[in-house]
């Protein structure tokens, strides 16, 4: 038996801000919203939780909604033309847990997390994060200290090399963790 819940999610997108134009009802993974409507400009979050990516087939910056309403994405969070796929991530439950490593392929100093870590320089004098191994849980990683900055969604897995993933500039490249979060039912924001 697993873990993970099969409660889904259920979000609601529109075409324009302030939830006008037509809209598509989503609960589950979507790789490109377009396929629906011409573009994504808010949303209200039902039930789940959602990351949405600002390209198809879930490229791009990555955003974390929760259950509420998000009225217009550009005001909110930056976003000029909205999003164009996302993913509803199923809640865990059970214990949670990743190995983060200070070099790619697992090299270098290895952390074992159980919990948040709102700045792994701070905690564990991490200067980088470059993979990690997700056993238990879903997370978000965010670029910078405190749960700020950039984030991206982590699945149990190997993720052996951020650079390699597209993690760069224009796809994210690039980009340093430095603090973690467990995705729960009661996490704030």
């Amino acid at each position: 038996m697993s873990n993970t819940s099969m409660n889904m999610g259920r979000a609601t997108f529109y075409e324009d801000r302030n939830f006008q134009g037509r809209s598509y009802e989503c609960s589950s993974d979507c790789p490109d919203i377009s396929s629906y409507m011409s573009r994504c400009q808010s949303c209200r979050v039902q039930s789940g939780c959602f990351m949405m990516y600002e390209r198809p087939n879930y490229m791009g910056n990555q955003y974390f909604m929760k259950r509420g309403e998000y009225s217009d994405y550009q005001s909110m969070m930056g976003m000029g033309d909205g999003f164009r796929s996302c993913r509803m991530i199923p809640m865990h439950r059970g214990n949670f847990r990743m190995r983060i490593y200070e070099r790619e392929n697992f090299g270098g100093q290895m952390h074992e997390m159980m919990d948040d870590c709102d700045s792994i320089q701070e905690r564990y004098r991490m200067s980088d994060c470059q993979s990690c191994n997700v056993m238990d849980g879903h997370w978000l990683m965010y670029e910078q200290p405190h749960f700020r900055g950039r984030q991206m969604y982590m699945r149990p897995g190997e993720y052996r090399s951020f650079k390699d993933m597209g993690m760069g500039m224009g796809g994210m490249g690039g980009m340093r963790f430095m603090s973690m979060r467990r995705i729960m039912d009661n996490m704030s924001m």
